[in-house]
This record gives C-alpha cells, sequence and structure tokens, in this order.
C-alpha cells in the first residue's frame, strides 16, 4: 500500500553511532514510511534506503559516507533552493517525505560543546493529498485527500471522507458496497487512507479497485475512532453552524481520520479546512467508473486531457472555475429543478454576449483565492498570497456590479451577486496600500512592504540601501555646522565610521562649541580623526538596518494575514461564488460560440433529441475544416407504456455507431451538468445514472480477458440500471463464439425491455437481433446509412430507420490496408457461405462447406482492379470552372477514351 520504505535499519547500540546518526535515527525512528529529507546546511541528504530510493526516482548520484555495522552508509542529497522540483517528482511517483529542518543557528550548537550536534526535528510530512503549494499542483484541479470508514450496522457499508487541503472543501458521504467505487471514481483521490482490516474486507469482497494500490495508506484503527473524532470535529469546526452529531458514526469515524492525517502532516501549524458537508448520492446523475472510462469525460482512455469532454468544453478563465466545471462534469445533478435554475443563469448570459464578455474580461485577472487563503491559514502562504486575496476581492465588488444591474435575473445570479456584494472592499484597499506591485514567493526576502506604508520601514531601508547617500548627508550638514569645508566621514575595517579633517583644522573641532559634539579617535600625521555620538549611533543603525527592515517587513506581513484571516468565512464564500460566476459565463461562451441549445429538463421518461452531435468529435472535424453530420434520437418513454424505448442500432464498422452511441449518454450528462447541449433541440426526462459499455479492453493484470471485462461490466449494467437510466451498449457477446455471443446479447435485449425498461441504444453486428422489433413494443430498429460505389464503401454518417443486412467488414478491412490477396480470399469465402449456408445450416455442415473451398494461393495475387477509363476521366472533369467550348472538348475526349477502350 505504500511505496515508501519505511526504513528498517534498527538502531544500533549508541556507543556505535556518531552524534549525528543518533539523531537520524531518532528522528527516522518517529517518522516510519517517509523519505527523511534531513537539512545539512545548504542540502537535503537522504540515508540509507531513503537514498537509495530518491537517487533512482530522482536520477541523481548516490555516494557514500562513513559506515555503519560495517557496512557503507548511502548518501544522496538535493539542494535546497532546488528542493521543490524533486519534492514536486517524489510525490508524483507515489512516495511520502517529511522534512526535517535545522531548528537552531550551527553558532549555538557549537557554544554547548564541540561535538554537539544542530537540533533538528520534522517541520512538515509531505504527501500526495496534503500539498498546498502551487508548485506542486494541478491548479485546474481538485486535490482529494479521502478515508474510508467500514459501517458496523445500519443500511450503508461504508461511510467516506474526503477534503482537499489545498482549499478547505470538506464532505463526507455513506455508501453501500455498490456504490464505493463509483463514488471513489467521482471524487478521485490522490491519497486513500484506510486501515489494514478495511484493506482485507474490501480485497475479501471483490470491492478493492486495482487502482486503489498506488493510493491507499494504511492508518492506524485509532485515527478510525468515532468517539475521539466527536470532540476533534467540534474543536476543528466551531462554527455555530456545524453540529458532528449529524453525521453519522462512520462518517466521523472516517472524517477524523482525515484531521488526524492533516494535522500530523502539518506538524501542529493547524487544520485549515471547512466544515464538511454531508453529500447524498441520490442527489446526483450516477457515473460508474467504466462508464467515465467509455465516455472519457476528463481524459481518453490513453490518460490524456486532450480530446476528452472537459477538453472540448472547459472555457473557464480561473483555475477555480475549472476545478467547479470539473466537479459538476464529474458529478451532474438529478433534480429538475436545481438543473434548470442553472440553466436559466446560462441561458441570460448566453443571450447578453457583451455582459458575458465583460464578467470573463474581470474574472481572467482573478487569482486562486482559495488556495492563497488556506496557504496563509497554515502559516505558509507568502507576501503574493495576500496580493492575489486583495486582487480577488476588488475584482468580486466588480463583479457584483455588473450583476447587480440584471433586471429579472435568475435565482443563481441573484445569489452569486448577494455574496459578491460581501467583498470587504476595505480590506482590499488596505493590501493594495501595503504591498509592493511586485512582491517576493516568500516574506523571509522582504522588499514586499510599499514605500510610504510604514516610515521606520523606509528609514530603515534608507540606511540599508542607501547608506552613501546618508552618511553624505550627514558629512554636508557637519560640513556646514563647523565650515571645515574638507571635513570627510571615512569608513575603515578597524575604526568603522569616523569623521577626518586636516591636522590644521583638528584643533577647531577639539574646542568649543564643538568639543561637546566630536570625540577625538586617533591623531595622523596630516589629519586628525573623531567620531561623534550620531556617528556611532548611525553606524549601529546601518549595521542592523537590513535585519531591522526585514524584521519590520516580517510583523507588516503577520498583522496583514492577522487581519485577512479575520475575513475566511466572507473569503471563502467569495471564492466559490467567483468560481461558479466563472463556471455560468464559460458555459454561456460555449452555447454562444458553439450552437449549443437549452435542453428542456423534466421529470418524464423523456429522450428526445434533434440534429445531436457529438461534442468532442464535433471539435476535432471542425478544425480539419468539415462538418458534423447530425443524427436525432428518440429514446422517449412513459409510465403507460412500460418505459423507455430501445433503439437496436446495426450498420457497418466505421459508420459512426460508437460515436452516435456516446454522443446521447454526453449530451445528457452536459444537461445535468447544468450546460446547453450540442443539438438543435432536447427534451430529456431526468436520468438517475448513465451506463456506456462501448469499446473493448482487457485486465490482464487481474486475469480477465477482454470477454469477460465485457461480461463483468455488462452485468453491472443489468444489475443496477433502473427505469429512469440512459443505457448505452455496443457489440454485446461479440467476444465469443456466434452463437454464444447471440444468445447473450438476445438475452441482454429482452432484459432491457421486460425488466429494467431503461431509455436505451444497443448497437449490434448480430442482424439476428433485428427481428426483436416484431415481438418487444419498444423495440425499434434503425441504421447507420452507407453507399457503395464501385466496390468501395462510403459511410454517410447518418442514422436512419430499418436494419442493415450486412456489415461491410471486408470494405472496412479494405480500408484498413489488408493486403489484396486476403482481401479476395475473404470475398471467395463470403461468397460461399452466404450461398452455400443460407444461414440455416449447421456449424458442421458450415465446416464441410468450408472444406470445399479451394485452398489459399497466397503466392498468386488476383489481377488488380481495373477502373472504367472514361469514369476516371470524368472524375477530372470541373463543369462549373469549364467554358461552352472546353465543355464540348472535353466530350469529345471522353468519347475518344471510349472508343480507344473498346478497340483494345
Amino acid at each position: 500500500m505504500d511505496k515508501t520504505s519505511s526504513q528498517a535499519v534498527a538502531s544500533p547500540p549508541p556507543a556505535t553511532l556518531t552524534p549525528m546518526m543518533a539523531q537520524f535515527f531518532e528522528i527516522k525512528a518517529v517518522n516510519p514510511g517517509y523519505l527523511l529529507f534531513y537539512r545539512m546546511g545548504d542540502f537535503y541528504e537522504l540515508f540509507f534506503e531513503d537514498a537509495e530510493i530518491a537517487s533512482a526516482a530522482l536520477g541523481i548520484v548516490l555516494t557514500k559516507r562513513g559506515k555503519h555495522l560495517g557496512e557503507d552508509i548511502h548518501m544522496c542529497g538535493v539542494p535546497i533552493h532546488a528542493a521543490n522540483d524533486y519534492l514536486n517528482k517524489l510525490v508524483k511517483l507515489g512516495h511520502r517525505v517529511a522534512i526535517c529542518e535545522q531548528m537552531e543557528d550551527p553558532k549555538e550548537a557549537k557554544k554547548r560543546g564541540a561535538k554537539s550536534v544542530v537540533r533538528r526535528d520534522v517541520v512538515r510530512l509531505i504527501t500526495a493529498g496534503t500539498l498546498t503549494e502551487d508548485d506542486h499542483l494541478d491548479a485546474r484541479s481538485s486535490n482529494f485527500l479521502a478515508a474510508l470508514s467500514m459501517v458496523r450496522h445500519g443500511d450503508t457499508d461504508f461511510a467516506l471522507a474526503w477534503a482537499d487541503v489545498s482549499t478547505g472543501e470538506t464532505f463526507t458521504a455513506d455508501l453501500t458496497a455498490e456504490q464505493l467505487q463509483d463514488e471513489m471514481a467521482r471524487i478521485n483521490p490522490a491519497e486513500f487512507l484506510l486501515t489494514e482490516a478495511t484493506r482485507l474486507t474490501l480485497v475479501d469482497r471483490h470491492l478493492f479497485a486495482p487502482g486503489w494500490a498506488d493510493i491507499a495508506h494504511a492508518a492506524p484503527p485509532e485515527s478510525f475512532d468515532s468517539e475521539a473524532a466527536t470532540a476533534t470535529l467540534r474543536e476543528a469546526f466551531p462554527d455555530d453552524t456545524f453540529d458532528p452529531s449529524i453525521l453519522s458514526r462512520a462518517s466521523r469515524s472516517a472524517l477524523g481520520a482525515i484531521l488526524a492525517y492533516v494535522r500530523e502532516s502539518q506538524k501542529g501549524v493547524g487544520v485549515a479546512l471547512r466544515a464538511p458537508k454531508a453529500e447524498t448520492t441520490s442527489k446526483y446523475l450516477a457515473i460508474d467508473q467504466a462508464t467515465r472510462s467509455s465516455l472519457e469525460l476528463h481524459q481518453t482512455q490513453r490518460g490524456q486531457a486532450r480530446g476528452s469532454l472537459r477538453h472540448v468544453i472547459d472555457l473557464t478563465v480561473t483555475a477555480p472555475g475549472s476545478r467547479l466545471l470539473s466537479a459538476r462534469l464529474a458529478a451532474p445533478l438529478a433534480d429538475a429543478g436545481q438543473i434548470n435554475e442553472r440553466l436559466d443563469a446560462v441561458q441570460l448570459l448566453a443571450n447578453d454576449t457583451m455582459l458575458t464578455g465583460r464578467l470573463r474580461t474581470d474574472l481572467k485577472a482573478v487569482p486562486d483565492l482559495a488556495r492563497a487563503l488556506t496557504r496563509l491559514a497554515l502559516d505558509r502562504g507568502g507576501p503574493r498570497d495576500l496580493v492575489a486575496i486583495g486582487k480577488a476581492i476588488s475584482a468580486a465588488a466588480a463583479l457584483s456590479a455588473h450583476i447587480a444591474d440584471l433586471a429579472d435575473a435568475p435565482a443563481v445570479l441573484v445569489r452569486l451577486a448577494r455574496t459578491l456584494a460581501a467583498a470587504p472592499l476595505p480590506l482590499a484597499s488596505h493590501l493594495a496600500l501595503a504591498l509592493d506591485d511586485e512582491v517576493p514567493l516568500l516574506s523571509r526576502d522582504g522588499g514586499f512592504v510599499r514605500k510610504g506604508y510604514d516610515q521606520t520601514l523606509d528609514d530603515e531601508r534608507a540606511l540599508a540601501s542607501q547608506t552613501r547617500d546618508v552618511v553624505a548627508a550627514l558629512q554636508a550638514r557637519l560640513i556646514e555646522e563647523t565650515d571645515v569645508r574638507s571635513l570627510k566621514i571615512r569608513h575603515n575595517g578597524v575604526l568603522g565610521y569616523f569623521v577626518e579633517v586636516p591636522a590644521a583644522h583638528g584643533t577647531k573641532l577639539l574646542e568649543d562649541p564643538h568639543r561637546d559634539i566630536f570625540i577625538h579617535r586617533q591623531t595622523m600625521a596630516n589629519a586628525m580623526r573623531f567620531t561623534t555620538t550620531e556617528l556611532a549611533d548611525l553606524e549601529g543603525r546601518i549595521a542592523k538596518a537590513h535585519e531591522a527592515a526585514l524584521d519590520i517587513e516580517r510583523k507588516v506581513f503577520a498583522s496583514l494575514r492577522y487581519d485577512v484571516l479575520n475575513h475566511t468565512d466572507v473569503l471563502r464564500g467569495l471564492a466559490d461564488a467567483i468560481a461558479e460566476a466563472d463556471v455560468t459565463t464559460a458555459l454561456a461562451h460555449l452555447a454562444a460560440t458553439r450552437r449549443y441549445t437549452r435542453p428542456d429538463i423534466d421529470n418524464s421518461l423523456a429522450f428526445d433529441i434533434v440534429g445531436g452531435r457529438h461534442p468532442v468529435v464535433e471539435d476535432m472535424v471542425m478544425a480539419e475544416g468539415q462538418s458534423f453530420v447530425a443524427n436525432d434520437a428518440d429514446l422517449s418513454g412513459d409510465d403507460a407504456s412500460g418505459g423507455g424505448r430501445l433503439w437496436l442500432v446495426t450498420g457497418p464498422n466505421m459508420g459512426g455507431k460508437s460515436t452516435f452511441l456516446r454522443q446521447n449518454a454526453l449530451i445528457a450528462i452536459l444537461a445535468q451538468m447544468g450546460s446547453f447541449v450540442p443539438a438543435s433541440s432536447a427534451h430529456i426526462g431526468v436520468i438517475d445514472r448513465v451506463f456506456s459499455r462501448v469499446g473493448a479492453s482487457d485486465d490482464i493484470a487481474h486475469g480477465r480477458s477482454t470477454f469477460m471485462v465485457e461480461m463483468v461490466e455488462t452485468a453491472a449494467i443489468l444489475n443496477r440500471a433502473t427505469r429512469r437510466s440512459l443505457v448505452v451498449l455496443d457489440e454485446i457477446g461479440r467476444g465469443t463464439a456466434t452463437f454464444d455471443g447471440l444468445s447473450i446479447a438476445w438475452a441482454a435485449v429482452e432484459a432491457l425491455h421486460e425488466t429494467t425498461g431503461c431509455r436505451a441504444l444497443f448497437a449490434t453486428h448480430f442482424h439476428e437481433l433485428t427481428s426483436l422489433a416484431k415481438t418487444l413494443s419498444r423495440v425499434s430498429n434503425v441504421t447507420m446509412k452507407v453507399r457503395e460505389w464501385e466496390g468501395e464503401v462510403v459511410f454517410l454518417h447518418e442514422v436512419g430507420s430499418g436494419a442493415a443486412d450486412r456489415s461491410y467488414g471486408i470494405q472496412v478491412a479494405r480500408l484498413a490496408g489488408l493486403p489484396e490477396p486476403v482481401l479476395a480470399r475473404a470475398r471467395q469465402v463470403l461468397t460461399v457461405l452466404e450461398q452455400r449456408s443460407a444461414g440455416t445450416a449447421s456449424s458442421s455442415q458450415k465446416a464441410t462447406v468450408l472444406d470445399d473451398l479451394p485452398l489459399f494461393a497466397h503466392h498468386v495475387a488476383p489481377a488488380p482492379v481495373q477502373k472504367d477509363p472514361v469514369l476516371t476521366a470524368l472524375d477530372a472533369v470541373r463543369p462549373d470552372e469549364m467554358t461552352p467550348k472546353q465543355a464540348i472538348e472535353a466530350l469529345y475526349e471522353l468519347k475518344k477514351i471510349r472508343d480507344d477502350a473498346r478497340r483494345s
């Protein structure tokens, strides 16, 4: 469950260890399972097995340092200034890292004795699920840490808690065993906590998904104590609006494990999580993992973002907006009222492109408020986070002003305007007044407080950065006061700063009225040197000016951070509203620029799509200068008829069946997430579950063939689909013997029609299934239209009523480049089978028929097909580009070609 070594090196007797190695073993023992980044000067060093793992993972040199129990101590290291890049790579590879810092100045350690070591301690545990820095995170994706608890009694089997530590969002859900994998697929956690007992239970019940092995970590059972969690929750979320008792015992248990893990990882800094939201799975359109993969919602089946539905529809201009759009795509709504509220807002903005443009322009300048606020709450933020918050507040106020001017605004926009109007503008003004236009990443670097904000800071900066000017100013004043034009202020390593005058003028400074100001330091042959109380003070201040300036800036930062955190609740509300405004305007822009239309959503069993288009395929063909062929689909049903309609889709490979199937499922998902859809019109009764089994794949690692995977996924569909579901199935039964496959497909169609009653699209090459339309009232036959021309097939990609009588497999094979001898032989075999077996022969009879075929002469290539020369010449004629004379000449030329062909 954990890729990181637990560092099983036993601690040797103290007498055999150097003080530094004794310290290393002590710290390592407290943090098992983590690669220990042990700070030594300007490097983080790793030792023993940690060094071997990090060296291999990072591609850095593995060296040796001393001996331990007679063996060389392996060591590698990374420089402090580049540590983030190395940490990022290790975390992405599934490792967990403990950051061990020097907690004191090495000079202090030396005061305790020559053999004393610098005091060190782990200040943070870095894991995939607890990241907060932008360097480690995908700005446009959530980063969830999840924990799973088993239920001992009740209707549910498990409770799941998950949180995005970078934004503070926290959720819980009580789940049945059937829902567990679907919910995990929806939230897609970066890290997953569970006890070893829970993991074994999942494995025994075949509920532990293969992909979880890389993200799962064993947590101690005591961290899942629900009783202790209740007190922890009250402490972590003191808000009066949250009562831990509203959560189930198992949910409190899982959430307690999250809190314990986050607290441990932050090493006492705190937990910047929001009060948890209890999720109800029935609130959302259920989409299982197989369907998400089949429909390529967030990434293609090759694991790429480009080519996925999200990639095509994500026109958001902020990172939080992109995260919210991704979450809505992962969990579309299942309530018609809520869906229509979202659609109302999108429609208004889609119709008002000028307003949408203004809103999107303002949104482009909005930083990631939620993550900046979290970093500040964890005391890990910097000046740039303060600047980001100030800009976000100002942008929120501007957005509110735009929306507030709307008359009869939809409920969603009214709510957004109200929330955005609460932006604390005085805080934004204060931040803008205090912070420079260009600020460093870290507060310890200084130089971020605007000039004029703090006079004391300006004075210290003047001493630190303008020492020459300050000294020159003092020198000019002393010259004026003493009337000694040759007076100079100089500096050396022994005396520091001093006043020097020629010897002839020295006595003047030793007399009244100057003797009380100038203190004699040194007499030279030709000069005398003095100091003054003011110069001595100036020298001390100059020496300390830089540190003093940094100290003042640290205090300013702390004060500004305190002011920001006092507005945490309001700022979190702003962050949510800005993200929602971005998603709403992005979907409006999508509708306006891609010819998407508003779907009609209600609680019926309707599914009537007119002119539907596949959003991803359309985007691709349009980029190539082509047009997408739109198609209708009407699967509407009603309670009186017993359910929705089932279309049996036949037609050739490459004819567009899979595209047609998928586009209807994608249209349903887009509609229920609150988006307009790629269609001329769409009437959809709310769907509770969408299932898609399109395409073939195997799972060799877990001993499952392509056909077995197909049957497992089909079983899940037949067992879980309801009358309100949408089912999309392609080529069921094709992975086994013909009669077996046909039988399974036949029974599956009957089950979907008679038992489930769902709206369904069922694509097949078993043409025998089309006869079911005669006996099953809600089954209809449709086919992908094709045309044949000179032995070739032209795919029209149009759906029409009726059934295909052939699959054009040999023509498709020809397009794929199969050798002509193989194609000729295939045509020969097909002709004999069609003529002699007539579709009624048994397997043994068909085998006899095939025995009569002549042997395949692989060394004799069939004669190439000769194309009519007249038709070839005619293809080159462009009538619209010809004059009458050229047309007559072309006609004579065609006649000549025909006559020559006849003579030959």
